[in-house]
């Protein structure tokens, strides 16, 4: 949907389509239909902005066939939708049974990355309406944390380089803006909005900035004002925002509270569980199980924080909150 900001731009609201499962093109065309459209319907709106996402199958077939791009644009129009920006964090397997770290595979520093997005760049500028001309894309930022070394990061700053060249000549080409935002994460080489700085300043290129995740934030116990005022001063653009909430434990300790965040251990994702220290530290664990372990090793004397994506509009249960 679009918005009119008091400033006079437009503001695009769109409903991301990774919650559903779709690893093939065909797959895509069935949540366009299964979904999206219905979701326009009940919001009784003549078009639906959605955030599409691309697994590697599908970005390759759309980026290397122009008739099923044209397909899907006309599908696309067919049931009011428009598609502005893509989830490119995914690479594949977003709804097997087990994600957990396989969501961070390939990184910034294996070439497959760059590849992928690439291909998502030149089809997102395909899939642009007509009276649009920016479009955004938002990646992993950079790799999880474990294995990663200066070797590495060199390979990564090279890889994202290269893509604001290829991003500049996309431009030249179609007329079309296309941007990457790394998405702060906890437990990766960019947890927070202010770990993003340094590296993208190195890389210094306009089109490559950050999309800010309000769930990883408060999952990370950032301050939005602080976040969002450091980025400016930097000179990073935020390139995309994704909104929702991030699951809140006020008492930790309490048996209560520990039965009701056990509920939300499962299988398939990484939850990785924040706390504050009386330094003002941050302290975590990469998955709730292992913070609610027994003699685990978070303190819990302090408030926690998982990464869950509550809804904006949809409490958890007592005695459970969000961070909204």
């Amino acid at each position: 949907m679009r918005f009119r900001h008091p400033d006079g731009s437009t503001v695009h609201l769109a409903y991301c389509t990774n919650v559903h499962p779709a690893e093939t093109l065909d797959g895509v065309l069935a949540q366009l239909r299964d979904h999206c459209e219905p979701v326009r319907r009940r919001l009784g709106r003549d078009r639906l902005g959605i955030g599409l996402w691309l697994a590697k199958d599908a970005a390759h077939a759309l980026a290397t066939d122009p008739s099923a791009l044209r397909g899907l644009r006309t599908e696309l129009d067919r049931r009011g939708l428009e598609v502005v920006t893509l989830n490119g964090f995914p690479y594949e397997g977003f709804g097997a049974e087990e994600v957990k770290y396989r969501v961070y595979k390939p990184d910034w520093a294996d070439p497959e990355r760059l590849e992928h997005t690439t291909s998502l760049a030149r089809v997102l500028a395909g899939l642009l309406p007509d009276d649009v001309t920016d479009g955004s894309i938002s990646t992993l930022p950079l790799a999880w944390r474990t294995a990663w070394d200066e070797t590495r990061a060199d390979k990564a700053r090279a890889a994202l380089a290269t893509l604001g060249e290829r991003l500049d000549a996309l431009q030249e080409l179609t007329g079309r803006s296309i941007r990457i935002g790394l998405e702060p994460e906890p437990g990766c080489v960019v947890e927070t909005t202010h770990d993003a700085i340094a590296p993208l300043g190195a890389i210094g290129h306009g089109r490559i900035g950050v999309c800010v995740d309000t769930c990883h934030l408060a999952t990370s116990f950032e301050d939005p004002d602080e976040a969002l005022d450091a980025l400016e001063a930097a000179g990073i653009r935020i390139v995309k925002s994704q909104l929702s909430a991030a699951l809140h434990a006020e008492h930790p300790s309490r048996p209560d509270v520990r039965d009701a965040l056990a509920a939300f251990a499962e299988p398939r994702f990484l939850h990785q569980t924040r706390t504050t220290t009386a330094t003002g530290g941050l302290r975590g664990t990469d998955d709730l199980d292992e913070a609610l372990a027994a003699g685990g090793p978070l303190p819990d004397a302090g408030p926690w924080r998982a990464h869950f994506h509550v809804p904006l509009h949809a409490d958890p249960a007592a005695p459970l909150t969000s961070t909204l």
